[in-house]
């Protein structure tokens, strides 16, 4: 099963790197290949947890496929699982977590495991899933920067 996983520290707080990964609606203004999402539903379970579902369209040349996933915000643990419900996958799965290092600095780590349902869109997509997932946490620090201000060393 691809998985890839990443560790980066930046110089932007752990709950501001929260709130910028749990804005899934502005993914496609950033994220690479992400062409498009929508929040179907939104709930608070409880003080500080949030469970939202929503669908992603991932797009390159002439392929657009579109996924749904349960993503659960815990604040109070800086943590994102996403978990796949519907679409191409078989199975997907990701995680983040955000660990302060400092007053304006965090570890952000990234890990996605997945597998597509299809043989040949595993084929066509797969390498492309890959780069996109290296180009993914830069993405992510570069939007904080734009978002947040870049922060002195």
């Amino acid at each position: 099963m691809p998985s890839y996983s990443t560790m980066r520290r930046v110089r932007h707080s752990a709950a501001d790197m929260f709130d910028l990964v749990a804005d899934v609606e502005k993914y496609p203004e950033f994220v690479p290949l992400c062409a498009g999402m929508r929040v179907r539903s939104s709930e608070e379970k409880r003080e500080g947890l949030t469970v939202m579902v929503a669908q992603m369209t991932v797009a390159y040349k002439l392929i657009r496929q579109t996924f749904t996933s349960r993503a659960t915000l815990d604040r109070p643990k800086l943590s994102i699982l996403v978990e796949y419900l519907d679409g191409p996958f078989s199975h997907m799965q990701n995680r983040w977590s955000f660990r302060p290092t400092g007053e304006q600095t965090c570890e952000v780590e990234f890990f996605i495991d997945y597998r597509f349902k299809s043989r040949s869109l595993a084929l066509l997509m797969g390498t492309m899933f890959d780069t996109a997932f290296q180009r993914f946490a830069a993405a992510f620090e570069k939007r904080a920067d734009e978002v947040y201000g870049r922060k002195r060393a």
